[in-house]
Order: C-alpha cells, then sequence, then structure tokens
C-alpha cells in the first residue's frame, strides 16, 4: 500500500506540475505538448512516473 501511494503521489504531482506549466508558460497553436492541458498534463504525469522508476531500487 504504501508504494503505491508513492507511485499515485508521483503522477499526480507530475500531472499538476504539468498543467501548472501549461497554464504559465503554454503556448497557442502548434505546440504539441503545451497547446493543450490535457497534453501538458500527460506529459507531466508521464514524467512523474520517469523520476519515480529512476529512484527504484533493484
Amino acid at each position: 500500500m504504501k508504494e503505491s501511494l508513492k507511485w499515485g503521489l508521483a503522477v499526480g504531482i507530475g500531472a499538476t506540475l504539468g498543467f501548472a506549466y501549461w497554464f504559465f508558460l503554454g503556448c497557442e497553436g502548434n505546440c504539441g505538448i503545451t497547446s493543450s492541458p490535457v497534453n501538458s498534463s500527460l506529459y507531466g504525469a508521464g514524467m512523474g512516473v520517469l523520476i519515480k522508476w529512476s529512484s527504484v531500487k533493484n
């Protein structure tokens, strides 16, 4: 349970940061990631997973 909470926090924080990036710095038009809040949030969630995954010890 504790490990799944850590993964959930990583995804949630990443998605929140992705949304914040879109809100404050996002562009209009042809930017593939930052032109939509959904794309930006999903990208942030993916980055959160990658960062969490890189910190997992074998």
